[in-house]
This record gives C-alpha cells, sequence and structure tokens, in this order.
C-alpha cells in the first residue's frame, strides 16, 4: 500500500502564504514529507505587495515601507538579496528629510513656529497612546477612561488649548488673511495630522480605532525605510525556492468543504482514509487537502460571512465557529489607496518640487473654498516620491480612497492640479520663499498622467489592511488565528495566516510573514519535522 504525503494547500501567494510555503519546503525534514500546493486566484503573486512603474520611476502601489529595520525579517530579507540599494530611481521618499511647507485653504503659507508646537502635541498624544511616554497635557488623565483613539486625542487638544488659554479671534503669527485664525489653523494642523494618521491605520475615522488596543501594537525598533529594488523582489525571494508548478495563479477558492470532529467518520487507524477538506474553485474544479493555510485578507473573509447568496465570495461549509465569525466581524479592516502624478514635461515652475502639507477648514463653513471637491479635502500632502522626481504622490484613506477608484482620471487630473494650483497661487509671494525650493511664478499646475491603487474594489482583497476597532480586541486577533478543528484524529484542516491574524504587528508586511512562519511551524511540529 502507498502512503500518501499529506497534502498542504495554501490559498494565497502574498507575503503569509509564500513564507509559509518557503518555511514549509525548505525545512530539512519535511521537502519530500508534504505534498505542497500555493493557490493564487490573480494573475501575479504578491498579494498586498505590487511594485510598479510610473513615469521612469519604480513605485510600490502596496506595501511600501520597512516599519522599523531592528528585528523585521523583511529588512533581512532585503540585505541578503542586495535590495536595499539600486541604480534606478526609486520611491525612496527622501523629500521627507526636509521641512515640509505648510500651506492652509486660499494659499496662506504658515510660519513653521505655528505648526510645529501642533504637530509635537499630535505626537506626544499618540505616544501615549501607544504606552511610549508620559501625558503631554495636563488632565488628559491616563487615557482609561478613552474608547477610541480620536476621542482620545481631540480631548488632548481641547485641553491643550485651555492650558495655553487660547483665544478663539487671535489671529495666526500677528497677520491673519480674514478666514483663519489662531485657533481655527491648529485644528487644521491637528486634522492634517489625523489624516495622516488615518492612512497609517487604515481607518476611516479615528473614532472607530479603539484606544486600549493602541498600546499593545508593537513596532520594530530603527528607522522606517523603502526597498530600491522594490518590495516585489521580498517576493520573489520567498518563491524562488518552490519548484515549478507548486504556486498556481488564476485558481480562485469559492467554498472550502472542512470535517468538524462530530462529522468525521472514524476507522480503526484514526481517519476513513480521504483527505478531511477539499476546495472548490470558480472554475468547477475541486482539490482535496489534508490542511489548508487561508492567508486570503480580512476584507475577503467580511464578504465572505456578510454575502449569504452565492456571489463568488469564500465560502465555509459548514460555517465557521461563531466564535470566529464574530471576531472577524468585529475586528476593523479598511482602505488606503495610493495617487501618483507625474508633473508636465513643460512644467517648470519648481525647480524641486516641495513636500507641501495641507490645511482645510474643518466646519461647514461658507469660507470653504467650493473648488475644492470632498475627496481631497482629508488628504494631508503631496510629495515628490523623491527630492528630484517629477512624481508626486498623496495617499488617501477610507470614504476618499474608496471615491478615488471611482473617479476616470481625466477627473483626477482635472481636481488635482485646480486644488494644488490654488494651494500654489500664494506660494512664490511668501515671505518664506519656501524654503529655499527655487520657486519661481505659480501658474496653473499641469499633470501629465496620473496612476492610482484600488483596493477597496478589487475582489481579491477588498481593501488595504486591519486595525482593532472600537468593540474588538486584540483577542479577535488571535481568536482569527487558531486553527480548525485544534484537536482530534484529523486536527490543523483550516489554518490561518495573515497581516489579521498578527495581535502585535497586525497591518504590517513583517505581521504577515511571522504569521506565515507561525503556521508552517505549527504544521511542521504536528508532523514532527522541525529542524
Amino acid at each position: 500500500m502507498v502512503v500518501k504525503k499529506p497534502r498542504i494547500v495554501i490559498i494565497g501567494a502574498g507575503m503569509a502564504g509564500l513564507t509559509a510555503a518557503n518555511k514549509l519546503y525548505k525545512s530539512s525534514h519535511s521537502k519530500d514529507a508534504f505534498e505542497l500546493c500555493v493557490i493564487e486566484g490573480g494573475n501575479r503573486i504578491g498579494g498586498r505587495i505590487n511594485t510598479s512603474e510610473f513615469g521612469g520611476d519604480r513605485i510600490e502601489m502596496g506595501a511600501t515601507w520597512i516599519h522599523g529595520i531592528g528585528g523585521s525579517p523583511v529588512h533581512k530579507i532585503a540585505q541578503e538579496i542586495n535590495s536595499l540599494e539600486s541604480d534606478k530611481p526609486w520611491e525612496c521618499m527622501d523629500g521627507f528629510l526636509d521641512d515640509p511647507i505648510t500651506i492652509a485653504e486660499n494659499g496662506y503659507v504658515l510660519n513653521p513656529s505655528l505648526v510645529h508646537p501642533i504637530s509635537n502635541l499630535f505626537k506626544n498624544l499618540m505616544d501615549f497612546a501607544q504606552g511610549k511616554g508620559k501625558s503631554p497635557v495636563f488632565g488628559i488623565g491616563n487615557g482609561t477612561e478613552n474608547t477610541s483613539v480620536g476621542s482620545f486625542l481631540r480631548k488632548g487638544l481641547e485641553n491643550y488649548w485651555k492650558t495655553e488659554s487660547r483665544k478663539e479671534s487671535e489671529e495666526a503669527n500677528g497677520n491673519g488673511n480674514g478666514n483663519w485664525n489662531k485657533k481655527l489653523l491648529e485644528e487644521a494642523i491637528f486634522a492634517m495630522h489625523e489624516n495622516t494618521q488615518r492612512t497609517y491605520t487604515a481607518a476611516n475615522d479615528l473614532s472607530n480605532l479603539d484606544y486600549n488596543a493602541e498600546s499593545e501594537y508593537v513596532m520594530c525598533p530603527g528607522e522606517e525605510i523603502t526597498i530600491a529594488k522594490g518590495y516585489s523582489s521580498i517576493i520573489e525571494s520567498l518563491a524562488s525556492v518552490l519548484p515549478h508548478g507548486v504556486i498556481q495563479l488564476g485558481k480562485k477558492v469559492s467554498k472550502i468543504e472542512w470535517r468538524p470532529e462530530y462529522e468525521l467518520g472514524i476507522t480503526e487507524n484514526g481517519h476513513d482514509g480521504t483527505r478531511p477538506a477539499t476546495l472548490h474553485f470558480l472554475d468547477g474544479t475541486t482539490l482535496s487537502a489534508d490542511h489548508v493555510i487561508v492567508t486570503v485578507s480580512l476584507g475577503v473573509l467580511k464578504a465572505g460571512i456578510r454575502d449569504s447568496d452565492d456571489s463568488g465570495m469564500l465560502k465555509f461549509n459548514p460555517p465557521l465557529p461563531d466564535y470566529k465569525i464574530e471576531a472577524i466581524s468585529g475586528l476593523g479592516y479598511g482602505v488606503v489607496n495610493k495617487l501618483f502624478l507625474q508633473l508636465s514635461p513643460d512644467y517648470s515652475d519648481f525647480d524641486q518640487f516641495p513636500f507641501l502639507q495641507f490645511l482645510f477648514h474643518q466646519s461647514d463653513s461658507e469660507v470653504k473654498d467650493p473648488g475644492i471637491p470632498w475627496w481631497i479635502r482629508r488628504t494631508a500632502f503631496v510629495s515628490p516620491i523623491y527630492k528630484k522626481s517629477r512624481v508626486l504622490l498623496s495617499w488617501f484613506a477610507g470614504e476618499e480612497a474608496l471615491k478615488l477608484e471611482t473617479l476616470p482620471n481625466e477627473v483626477i487630473l482635472d481636481e488635482v492640479s485646480t486644488t494644488l494650483s490654488t494651494f500654489l497661487s500664494n506660494l512664490s509671494n511668501s515671505h518664506d520663499q519656501c524654503n529655499g525650493n527655487g520657486i519661481k511664478n505659480s501658474s496653473k499646475l499641469k499633470l501629465a498622467k496620473v496612476l492610482k491603487s484600488q483596493w477597496g474594489h478589487d475582489p481579491l482583497f477588498m481593501g488595504s489592511y486591519s486595525y482593532i476597532a472600537v468593540g474588538s480586541s486584540g483577542a479577535d486577533m488571535d481568536k482569527l488565528a487558531e486553527p480548525l478543528p485544534k484537536s482530534g484524529s484529523n486536527p490543523l484542516q483550516i489554518l490561518f495566516a495573515g497581516e489579521a491574524t498578527h495581535r502585535t504587528h497586525y497591518s504590517t508586511t513583517h505581521g504577515a510573514y511571522f504569521s506565515g512562519i507561525r503556521e508552517a511551524n505549527r504544521l511542521l511540529e504536528h508532523y514532527r519535522c522541525m529542524d
């Protein structure tokens, strides 16, 4: 009798899936121990990592940063494969090293002396929420009474105004432009940082972001950098060790059948001789497996439990246990998109385009510029992707990110160039001289083309990354990570990996990596194949 090798099927060829496959295949005792298969619904590997090109520069449509090089497995791989240096220009974001120019709606340029106190306040408040510092504002308390990060931040701003005896009528720098006073500007600066934080967390509104979970999140130490040869080089390195044919592209799973312990037909040798899990694909084919590692996004899992009809979303039969459905439902998952803009060749108002921070009127007041569309009003900045690049970048989160996906490129070109021109209109006359950025006479900004990411409407992802929403907790990520069933004669039929399953490093590529290693090790330990 020929003994069948255990078949391990990994759904998703992103960071988590390929890390698990790499670990399982390279384990010295297991190269011949398993039948390994990686199933990918799309036509490329990488998942939410997707390096591309735009305007002659290398850019990232998805994951961009190594969030802390200390202890990061992504940084280690990048070093090993020499991906941190490149002769080709890339999205290195060295423009962030310079002081930004902060411009209020209607073209009012702020003195850094007004911006820095509020920027420092916001940073200190976030450090406190993340358990890294003391309360920066008298009367803020220990924070435990807060339910959301958003409410905590706003309470901090209000207390700052109280302690600083802010007067709403006081004009910024003694020469306001009529539509702004000091308090309105400070609120707009604070909101700018809130909007940047939205892109960090993927929360549409920081009032949805759980306060108590914030201090559980762990940042890797050291500087944050981008990858010169592209984030996809990490993915390609992980996949390169796998034999040809292990990764199958264009195979979208619609249903996973599994057998809870009470449904198993147990024979004397402990199993009935068939593989307990079956994958059903949209093309009508099936594949049986002993173990399935599910690495799809939390957005795909949410869609699967939300949509009752057979709409091609991933289903489980029988359905997942209630505790896991509740965890999937409660956790936050949002959309973050990037918008790349290429300056026209004949646009020469700037020798080097500056790093611009935007301040917008926060209320529905009549002083709002009606020419600025709502989907731009929560954008924090625009910056060249490196100092001399003619490719600019802005980030969008939440509702604005979803709206961006639906807009034709011609509309984006027109509305963004009009908005930027409004902000730049008074720049050349500024006493700051724009921090030496070589500004000439500002004419209407001319853009040649745009490129946007579209993670929200992509059915393979349904968004960007996860966060701990108000009403959920880190424990929900632990529940999501639990395998099914955990014990019995056919355990570990369905395992879960991906950034949303890592309690302290969710939303990151290294979190996805760690989760892939965790689930690979779970199976290696089960078969006693550990190195």
